[in-house]
């Protein structure tokens, strides 16, 4: 049986000692006196950090990152030309600049001037060039690569200058190419030498257990990283994690557990860090296999759902309601949909007319994200005053991404902010590297290609627009809410802002943290 949130409370407030790790055994404490840091940013010292998740397959990759710990390390090693900031606005990265020619065919990125990878060499067209060329792997495709499918060539111009020549237009290329899953690397990379421009570089790594980074003396932004040193610590359990914080052995932690937040808030030696994000937590249908194939079983298990009820309860108010679309920060969201409610009488009617008038379902549910397992047990109650019976599956983190994930008939995910058609290229078409759903729809499809290729934004959004309406009526995702990201830390540690990507602790941008 899973801990109740009055359970789990009581546990950590009665014995916070005995989740502490191995791996943490040794790591020194903050004494309970410390203060919240005032004046400018402070240099030294080292930031552990408890992340989410991870086992055996983590990963140095720049280019595959999948579970949490994987992006922690990828964000404070490798950096893309161009990256989305707090307020979720594109900003320049690497590049200076970044433009498009007036037929959308031509992309030309200008590096920063002195911008060196971690040993000391400067960065130079030649080595986005390869970084590209490496994504685009046709015999080892990353999962980048679906989103630049109109990506022809890339083209070293000058000392400093680049150019992405297309296929087709692609009006929102820029957008494409702020992913954190497109650092830039040395055109000599390797995974046993880890290079990148990033504000850290590899001092250890135990796959499953703990990195360890050190500052990167060549970072180009001028006095960061503040820290001499960077630990991210694996877990795999909320108790084990928050008890780490609370016992001061981490001095931060990824993904509270939303009925712990308040506990945690009362603690004067912790402060909160709560973000709005376009987050999501989908279940997600096989739109391929029995029962999902019918849309009438889609559209019935979308009505079951009372989604005040999953921000209530689930996240404890820290969200909003979802309408089963994506990208709510993208300026062409579908906004004008209905808003879709629980109608049990018609989920119970599609049903009947579909042949399922006491459907059983099994639902795969792991801790891939806080509040994943409570939503499952949420719906499964939700779905039983439809006459619906829900199996849950609960599984580990890395069972649930191992070889069978993709291949669950009816399980859940989380992703991250991202606008409508990045967010399309990764999950929802037929080659997208996480197509959860099997979702392979040919009008669809043709919407996002012609909205991909459309310059004037006003004929685009309303591409966009009809392609979402699509999903809205048929697809494979039950998107019920996007999540507030909520992450604690010890008071001293100073520079989390909150950040719209959704990405953990300010995005898991350590290189801006210092301690007090």
């Amino acid at each position: 049986m899973f801990d109740t949130p009055l359970q789990r409370r009581s546990f950590l407030l009665g014995a916070l000692a005995t989740a502490a790790t191995p791996v943490l055994a040794a790591c020194g404490g903050a004494s309970s006196a410390a203060t919240e840091p005032t004046g400018p940013p402070r240099r030294g010292g080292r930031l552990r950090v408890g992340v989410t998740g991870g086992g055996a397959s983590d990963t140095l990759d720049p280019h595959i990152p999948a579970t949490n710990p994987d992006i922690a390390r990828v964000r404070n090693l490798y950096e893309p030309l161009v990256y989305r900031d707090h307020d979720y606005k594109l900003e320049m990265l690497l590049a200076e600049s970044l433009t498009s020619s007036e037929d959308a065919m031509t992309w030309t990125a200008t590096l920063r001037e002195g911008v060196r990878f971690c040993d000391g060499r400067p960065v130079t067209p030649a080595d986005v060039r390869a970084t590209f060329r490496r994504i685009m792997d046709p015999d080892d495709p990353k999962s980048g690569a679906a989103s630049l499918t109109m990506l022809d060539e890339v083209v070293p111009t000058g000392d400093r200058t680049v150019e992405f020549r297309l296929s087709e237009p692609c009006s929102v290329f820029d957008d494409y190419l702020a992913q954190y899953s497109l650092g830039i690397v040395p055109e000599d990379f390797s995974l046993d030498r880890p290079v990148g421009t990033g504000p850290f570089r590899v001092q250890s790594f135990s796959p499953g257990l703990q990195s360890v980074f050190v500052r990167n003396e060549h970072y180009w932004r001028p006095g960061r990283p503040y820290l001499d040193e960077l630990v991210l610590i694996n877990f795999g359990e909320d108790d084990a994690r928050i008890n780490a914080l609370l016992s001061s052995q981490v001095d931060a932690i990824d993904q509270v557990p939303m009925a712990l937040v308040e506990v945690l808030r009362s603690d004067d030696r912790l402060r909160i860090l709560s973000s709005e994000t376009g987050t999501w937590l989908p279940f997600t249908m096989r739109v391929d296999r029995p029962p999902f194939d019918d849309v009438r079983v889609r559209q019935a298990l979308r009505l079951v759902v009372d989604r005040e009820q999953m921000v209530n309860q689930v996240l404890s108010g820290q969200g909003r309601v979802g309408n089963d679309l994506y990208a709510p920060f993208d300026p062409a969201y579908a906004s004008h949909l209905p808003q879709r409610r629980q109608d049990l009488a018609k989920a119970r009617s599609l049903l009947r007319e579909a042949g399922h008038p006491q459907l059983e379902v099994e639902l795969v549910t792991a801790p891939i994200q806080a509040g994943a397992v409570e939503a499952a047990q949420v719906f499964q109650q939700q779905a039983k005053a439809a006459g619906i019976t829900v199996h849950l599956r609960r599984l580990d983190t890395t069972t649930f991404f191992g070889e069978n994930y993709l291949s669950w008939d009816f399980a859940q995910s989380f992703w991250y902010t991202r606008n409508y058609l990045p967010q399309v290229a990764s999950g929802a078409l037929p080659d997208a590297p996480y197509n959860e759903t099997h979702w392979d729809d040919a009008e669809f499809q043709d919407l996002v290609d012609r909205a991909r290729r459309t310059l004037d934004e006003a004929e685009r959004t309303e591409l966009l627009h009809e392609a979402q309406r699509i999903e809205y009526e048929r697809g494979g995702n039950i998107i019920w809410g996007f999540v507030n990201q909520v992450d604690a830390h010890q008071v001293y540690v100073a520079g989390l802002v909150p950040d719209r990507t959704g990405l953990p602790l300010s995005g898991y941008s350590f290189g801006d943290v210092w301690l007090g």
